[in-house]
């Protein structure tokens, strides 16, 4: 469960925009894929997703300007069928990467109804949930899935060797009011979790991770640098659930555009795989949200547990969060802004001042 910590503050998010593009044109990228990294960071902190939020972005940041990420230029078409597109990304930033493919999938799914696009060879994508409204605004239901196939952090269930990445599996499912916005690792919690818990001195809240002796362990260390790895979705009792769920994601990723782990790439490459359904190809989108409005009741309606909340939707508070980060600015913690303001200065761009203090 994301969570905004109690001591972040709030910034303005069109000024927290403004500075965070004039960064990353800075680096000499273009202006599109520098709005679009923006986008993509500053709404995983508004929806709560601090991991994958602001905290990435002086790690971007080097990338670009280590030639690491590239900032210019076009992805390479591999194949082309109308409905199934393949792309080698280049390495360009994953966020604009998907905005280019979610642009590519509106163009053409009134045609084809469903619309598949596999990427191969991108950069980071940050959290893929960040993605999915500009579709569910549209009626539109969206599978996006993404895996890293030069790293490896995640071993395979029964096996103690890290072998994936947490691979996430993202769906956007339209509704008669907010969407259900699914975003989920294979893995217990991800890389970057590990790697921040590491830098603050803190450790898993529960034995989330396997040590290189195959011993459970709540020590982020023996992920990061230890030669140990997370463990699955299910843990050591039904962690088979995480282990299929990466298997999938891997193929969809890596097996469907043709590029993967065995290439043995390096660096940071991510496989991306977007598919888009429009409900009115098939049952039409009155019967569509009939059914998923339908469930959305149910699951709210449901019997809390004895002194819990209500039932939620996945994507529920993320949304909730987003909005309120419009009207009453984009919570960061210390830790981040205080990496992101010497960058800035040295731009010549000046950090906006916190809301309300």
């Amino acid at each position: 469960m994301n969570q905004i910590p109690t001591e972040a503050k709030r910034y303005p998010l069109p000024e927290l925009t403004q500075v965070i593009e004039a960064l990353f044109t800075a680096t000499g990228m273009e202006p599109d894929k520098a709005r679009a990294i923006a986008h993509s960071l500053l709404s995983a902190d508004s929806m709560g997703h601090s991991t994958h939020g602001l905290a990435l972005a002086p790690w971007y940041l080097e990338a670009a300007r280590a030639g690491v990420m590239t900032t210019t230029g076009e992805m390479e078409v591999v194949n082309d069928r109308g409905g199934c597109v393949t792309w080698n990304g280049r390495r360009l930033p994953g966020s604009w990467l998907i905005s280019r493919a979610i642009d590519t999938a509106l163009e053409r799914i009134e045609q084809h109804g469903v619309v598949t696009v596999a990427i191969a060879n991108s950069h980071h994508t940050g959290a893929l949930a960040v993605y999915l409204p500009r579709l569910t605004e549209r009626g539109l239901m969206v599978q996006l899935v993404c895996s890293s196939p030069a790293a490896k952090g995640v071993a395979p269930f029964g096996g103690s060797e890290p072998l994936f990445t947490p691979n996430p599996i993202a769906a956007g499912i339209p509704t008669q009011g907010d969407p259900v916005l699914l975003d989920i690792s294979s893995s217990i919690t991800t890389l970057n979790s590990a790697r921040q818990l590491v830098a603050r001195g803190e450790r898993f809240p529960a034995k989330w991770a396997m040590d290189k002796n195959g011993q459970p362990s709540d020590d982020p260390n023996v992920v990061v640098s230890g030669g140990g790895t997370l463990l699955p979705v299910g843990g050591f009792d039904h962690g088979h659930k995480g282990y299929g769920m990466a298997i999938l994601a891997e193929a969809l990723t890596q097996a469907v555009p043709g590029y993967g782990r065995a290439d043995e790439p390096k660096g940071t490459t991510l496989g991306i795989y977007l598919q888009v359904t429009d409900p009115q190809a098939f049952g039409g989108l009155d019967a569509f949200t009939r059914q998923s409005q339908w469930l959305v009741d149910a699951c709210h309606a449901n019997q809390p547990l004895p002194g819990g909340p209500r039932v939620r939707l996945p994507g529920e508070h993320a949304l909730v969060r987003q909005r309120q980060a419009v009207q009453e600015g984009v919570p960061l913690i210390q830790e981040t802004v205080e990496a992101l303001v010497p960058l800035a200065a040295a731009a010549g761009l000046a950090w906006p001042a916190a809301m309300g203090g």
